[in-house]
């Protein structure tokens, strides 16, 4: 089979495009053939060597979606329609850049879609951490109230526009390029705000003077703290995003948490395997129904893997970035 091989960490030219054998399964796990996965920063982040239990080579990859090709669970016959988010996928062991990937029958999640690979391809990861977001947040549908989105161009932020507006939650997100500000009005977000890397503060009080009652950080360390001096007090912020790593230095918690100001976080393990299941379930009838629009910024095939991750770090994405092999 053909795979995607993070053979060192470095930049995108460290992936290389290998023939492999298919893996064999194994007691307790099951074959798929990849149709398609969805790329996420975290996998940037791992090729450049920031995943320390990460050893190489290995096939990057936290998410995928397919076909059972060779089953150890009566549950999961050949042929079944599948997702797989997480679990240490791409990272303990061989993930979703590649035409088949052997998988832990506990973090395949049954599915039944008519959409093409590449739609169905961009939801998991995706709608999975957008919705569990809102839930940290306590925003659910018939909410009241205002959300802010930091990191809103990212394919999180756009999902989570727009199971936001659908609920009836006004919401702002923030951009770094004044281009991709109609991307996010047709995501359904009401206020388009330009972050210049300096604090939001004057052009988020000028639509909400008192300060948003949620903040969704998808940018992550860098903004966090920022985020708690923006959201009114009392409000709640939930870090669900490494678009800046994954530590923030010199945290005081007492200093830096305003009283009353909640922080709260939501990492998509959560919803991996079974406990994901009829979530996604319920993305995909949304999104064969219209209501929810996934925003898939371009389609690379496996061979382009490198020119895929050049795209994605350099911030170039306006949604989802998909591989399909």
């Amino acid at each position: 089979m053909r795979a995607a091989v993070c053979v060192r960490a470095g930049g995108p030219e460290v992936l290389e495009i290998r023939e492999l054998p298919v893996p064999a399964v194994r007691d307790g796990w099951s074959l798929v053939q990849v149709k398609g996965a969805g790329l996420n920063r975290s996998e940037l982040r791992t090729r450049q060597g920031h995943s320390p239990n990460v050893r190489f080579p290995r096939v990057l990859g936290i998410e995928c979606v397919g076909i059972v090709a060779a089953s150890t669970d009566p549950l999961l016959p050949e042929g079944t329609q599948v997702a797989a988010v997480m679990g240490e996928m791409g990272r303990e062991f061989d993930g979703g850049y590649a035409e088949y990937a052997l998988l832990p029958n506990s973090l395949l999640m049954p599915v039944t879609s008519t959409l093409p690979w590449d739609v169905l391809a961009a939801l998991p990861e995706t709608y999975l951490t957008a919705q569990g977001s809102l839930d940290a947040l306590g925003i659910v549908p018939g909410s009241t109230g205002q959300l802010l989105i930091r990191g809103g161009t990212s394919s999180v932020g756009m999902a989570a526009a727009s199971i936001a507006s659908g609920y009836g939650v006004e919401t702002a997100a923030t951009t770094r390029r004044q281009g991709k500000s109609d991307a996010l009005t047709t995501a359904g977000v009401d206020h388009v705000l330009l972050d210049t890397g300096e604090s939001l503060r004057a052009s988020v009080h000028a639509v909400w003077p008192e300060g948003p009652d949620y903040v969704l950080d998808l940018v992550g360390t860098s903004t966090a703290v920022d985020s708690l001096r923006l959201v009114r007090r009392g409000g709640t912020v939930c870090v669900s995003g490494s678009l800046s790593g994954w530590l923030i230095q010199n945290f005081e918690p007492i200093a830096m948490i305003p009283s009353g100001t909640k922080l709260t976080a939501f990492h998509s393990d959560n919803f991996k395997g079974r406990a994901g299941t009829t979530v996604l379930r319920r993305v995909i009838g949304q999104v064969e129904a219209g209501v929810y629009r996934p925003n898939i910024d371009r389609v690379f095939g496996l061979d382009d893997i490198v020119a895929a991750h050049h795209h994605m770090q350099n911030n170039q994405a306006t949604g989802k970035v998909v591989v399909v092999p």
